[in-house]
């Protein structure tokens, strides 16, 4: 019989007579379906196949007997047809109407294939026996492979059809609908088996395909894309017990991180597409549904990674580089992240109800984990500056999930690594700080963040630093007392570090740990922060870090514990008067106070005397230095209030200084330059008390010295001079030679190009403006037109540069990558070299014949520069033109020796 004739025959039995003669016609039809090479015959013959006689084979023949036998061909009949479909696709067009309609037969025989199998797995679906993988082996494989290379098709077909695509659309559309149906229904009866131990191999190549098909539908259609996910988790919890050790765990974890950020990322993209706060409430816009829709997914997806990393975490320990950065990626899209777009009300806070939540419930799975642990505190994180801040938001998260967790939890986040065999990690509070320093952007804008609500009262926005800070605080009152020595060296290692607010945020750590711990720790922890203060040397960072610190802290000792403090310390000592101009004294008792500020002032002085005496070499001067500043702290604290007998001493050693000091040294010895500083910062201090022979001195030192542009720090101090001028009357006897030269002083340095001079000007000039009584030299001062009208600029607070603040978050960031090499540089000096961090050699000291040569030479220098100054403003008259002449026959003498 012919197989025409057979396949006739066959379509016109009954269900008895099929399964009567199926022993016979099965074997031939299925050797006519293997051997023809006609895809429509082969379609047919399959067809024949599955309604006429899978029905009448056990189950557990199934796979040897058919699907083992025909399944492979399907496999390779449809990659034949989708071949054919890849190389003729490029000719495809309207014109060509035999191509088209050849192109339009091939897929409609890929659907006819999709219908077949879907017609094989309902009916294996109907049956109700138990199904294991041996059964379905072939018919998986199947499933797998065309559902595969069908989304894949659908996928790229716009690549493929190119501007044809629309006439096969329709098909293709169909063609889609029946690989959706089919994957559905397979899904279906997949969740039926019954996993035996022989078959956990299987299982996991099972897991592997659905995974393939989840990269392929991504970004296709969300309600399959997040149904198939859901599957994949489900049958590996279902089965867990035969495959967690051999789930391909990394690979699961991927790509949900992968899809979760895809979402994450079309979600902004339609945030921004929407209209400004109208756009949310036309819920009937596409992209609005989109959103929405789109939104749902990401929670959906991060939902499914949760419930993955409860079920599997013992698993995941290679996994948790990428949910850390995960994690960083989501906040670093998010507000109030730099980086973030700018999204409206309406789409931001529907983001805020779904990323933070799942963000929350994932660090709460993975606290107790330590590869997790060890992955976000590992040392040297190589991320951008971009990811500091959102790891800064990682920690904080931990921080107020640890108090409620054991204490091996808590140390194994605080202590850092302390075995040789452990992974390296440092302590939560050293990556704290670390990244918190590296958030320059964040901490010059008002970044916000939402606080804790108090009372009932509505929350309110709080910067980074106060975010950060109140964290910090609220953790140190829960962290164990064993764990306090971590906490100590961090605090201490931050405060040393060059970034400004960084220590100062550990500084208001410590401050807050004083106030916090008890009375003996406080005092503790001055005493070594004072023996650190004493053993800097020169001026550094470090000192003034280090000294803010002490200060402020000095304010919460017990009254007990400053007395021995003061006795620790005395300042009858002239080694410690290095502690002492770094302490507000008012920190001390009343009583405390008096005899500190007698000490400190007798000691200083004694200093003076001394050095005056020795001939006031400049070798020892740095010694004097160390007494002036702390008379500057004494006069600061009490200034005009100190008793007579100290305001007399005082200013009859400030008196006694300005008779040695020169214009020349403060030009040419460093070492002379904190002196004047200090000199001049003491009388702006004291200018009610200190005679009018001095101020005259000082006015016509400044007229000497300001042309001739000394340091920032000598011209600040002499603007604080300058400023406090105001406070006095000026007496009649020296008012001509005073107050002519005020209007010179003032304008040079409001016209200096430096803009710290400048502004500390404008305030020095605004204070004399408003206290003085000689209200004639304020005219005279701003006689230049750019001059007055910074000034005027200044008082209406006038802002000169606007700048939008898109381009001031995108100078931010340049700066930020600017500052974190800095910082870094800074950093690995301090570790590598720590001689880099000190002050200069000092110079050794000449003979007492070569100082009387240097003086002399520099008084000369000097006095040729400020003659060239002069010179330089308005012509000479002819009488200094011969002095110079005669001078310069002077130096021709010298010179040759006669």
């Amino acid at each position: 019989m012919s197989r025409n004739c057979l396949l006739e025959e066959v379509c016109q039995w009954n269900e008895e007579m099929c399964k009567r003669k199926m022993g016979h016609v099965l074997p031939e039809l299925i050797c006519i379906y293997q051997c023809s090479e006609n895809s429509s015959e082969q379609l047919c013959v399959l067809k024949v196949l599955t309604d006429k006689f899978l029905p009448h084979i056990s189950l557990a023949e199934k796979e040897q007997t058919f699907f083992s036998q025909t399944l492979p061909r399907v496999m390779t009949l449809f990659d034949e047809l989708a071949n054919k479909l890849s190389q003729q696709a490029g000719g495809l067009s309207s014109q060509n109407t035999e191509l088209q309609a050849e192109l339009r037969s091939t897929i409609q025989s890929q659907i006819q294939l999709l219908e077949v199998l879907m017609n094989i797995v309902h009916h294996v679906c109907t049956l109700e026996e138990a199904l294991t993988l041996t059964n379905i082996h072939s018919l998986s494989l199947a499933a797998f492979h065309i559902l595969k290379n069908t989304f894949s098709h659908c996928k790229d077909s716009e690549t493929l059809y190119r501007g044809r695509l629309h006439l096969v659309a329709d098909l293709l559309q169909s063609l889609f609908k029946e690989a959706y149906s089919l994957q559905k229904g397979f899904m279906e009866l997949l969740d039926r088996i019954v996993l035996e131990s022989a078959d956990a191999t299987d299982d996991i190549a099972l897991v592997h395909n659905v995974l393939k098909i989840c990269s392929v539908i991504s970004k296709m259609d969300h309600a399959l894309h997040a149904n198939t996910w859901k599957f994949l988790i489900k049958i590996s919890v279902k089965h867990r017990v035969l495959i967690e050790t051999k789930l391909p765990h990394d690979e699961l974890v991927a790509g949900l991180c992968e899809d979760i950020l895809n979402s994450f990322s079309s979600c902004l993209q339609l945030a921004e597409q929407m209209n400004q706060p109208a756009g949310m409430e036309n819920a009937n816009t596409t992209d609005c549904k989109l959103f929405q829709k789109t939104m749902k997914l990401c929670r959906f997806f991060a939902n499914t990674l949760v419930h993955y990393v409860k079920e599997f975490i013992d698993f995941l320990s290679k996994s948790c580089h990428l949910l850390h950065h995960l994690y960083l990626q989501m906040y670093s899209k998010f507000t109030p992240s730099l980086y973030a777009p700018i999204l409206s009300a309406g789409p931001c806070d529907q983001i805020a109800s779904v990323v933070p939540v799942a963000l929350d419930a994932l660090v709460s799975q993975l606290l107790p984990f330590r590869p997790f642990v060890e992955t976000v505190l590992r040392d040297n994180q190589d991320f951008s500056s971009e990811l500091a801040f959102p790891q800064c938001l990682l920690l904080m998260n931990v921080m107020g999930k640890l108090p409620s967790q054991s204490w091996e939890v808590q140390s194994l986040w605080c202590s850092g690594s302390r075995l040789s065999e452990e992974r390296p990690r440092l302590s939560l509070f050293n990556v704290l700080f670390h990244n918190f320093q590296r958030c320059h952007a964040e901490l010059s804008l008002p970044v916000q963040l939402p606080s804790v609500m108090n009372k009932g009262q509505a929350q309110q926005s709080i910067s980074l630093y106060e975010y950060v800070c109140t964290h910090l605080c609220s953790f140190i009152t829960s962290l164990p007392a064993s764990l306090f020595p971590v906490l100590e060296c961090t605090l201490l290692d931050a405060v040393l570090r060059p970034h400004m607010l960084t220590a100062l945020l550990a500084t208001d750590a410590w401050c807050f740990l004083a106030r916090y711990g008890s009375a003996e720790l406080c005092a503790h922890h001055i005493s070594l922060i004072a023996q650190l203060v004493k053993s800097c040397c020169g001026e550094c960072y470090q000192l003034s870090h280090l000294s803010l610190l002490l200060r402020r802290m000095l304010f919460l000792m017990a009254a007990d514990h400053q007395v021995a403090f003061v006795e620790k310390f005395s300042p009858k000592e002239m080694s410690n008067l290095l502690l002492w101009r770094q302490v507000n004294v008012k920190a001390l008792t009343p009583e405390l106070q008096k005899t500190v500020t007698s000490d400190i002032t007798r000691t200083a002085i004694d200093q003076c005397l001394k050095w005056q005496s020795s001939k006031c070499a400049l070798g020892e001067l740095e010694q004097v230095n160390v007494a002036l500043a702390a008379l500057v702290a004494v006069c600061r604290a009490h200034g005009e209030t100190l008793n007579l007998e100290l305001q007399l001493s005082i200013t009859e050693t400030l008196c006694q200084m300005w008779t040695v000091l020169t214009v020349e040294q403060v030009l040419s010895q460093r070492c002379v330059q904190p002196t004047a500083t200090l000199l001049l910062s003491l009388v702006a201090l004291l200018i009610r008390l200190v005679g009018t022979t001095l101020i005259v001195q000082v006015v016509l030192f400044l007229s000497s010295l300001l042309p001739l542009n000394p340091p920032d720090h000598v011209r600040l101090a002499a603007l604080d001079f300058l400023g406090s001028l105001g406070k006095i009357v000026i007496p009649p006897d020296v008012q001509g030679t005073v107050l002519p030269k005020l209007p010179y002083l003032f304008a040079s340095l409001l016209t200096d190009k430096s803009w710290l001079i400048l502004q500390h000007a404008l305030q020095g000039f605004t204070l004399f403006a408003e206290e003085t009584c000689h209200e004639e030299v304020v005219p005279h001062s701003l006689e230049s037109g750019g001059t007055k009208n910074k000034v005027v600029s200044f008082l209406n607070k006038v802002i000169t540069t606007v700048e939008c603040k898109e381009l001031q978050v995108e100078r931010l960031k340049q700066e930020n990558t600017i500052l974190d090499a800095h910082f870094t540089t800074l950093n690995l000096c301090a570790v590598n070299d720590p001689v880099v961090m000190q002050p200069s050699a000092k110079r050794a000291r000449l003979e007492q014949c070569e100082e009387e040569y240097e003086s002399a030479l520099q008084t000369a220098e000097n006095a040729f520069k400020t003659l060239q100054t002069l010179i330089q403003q308005r012509p000479a008259p002819e009488t200094v033109m011969a002095r110079l002449q005669a001078l310069q026959t002077t130096i021709i003498a010298l010179n040759t020796g006669r």
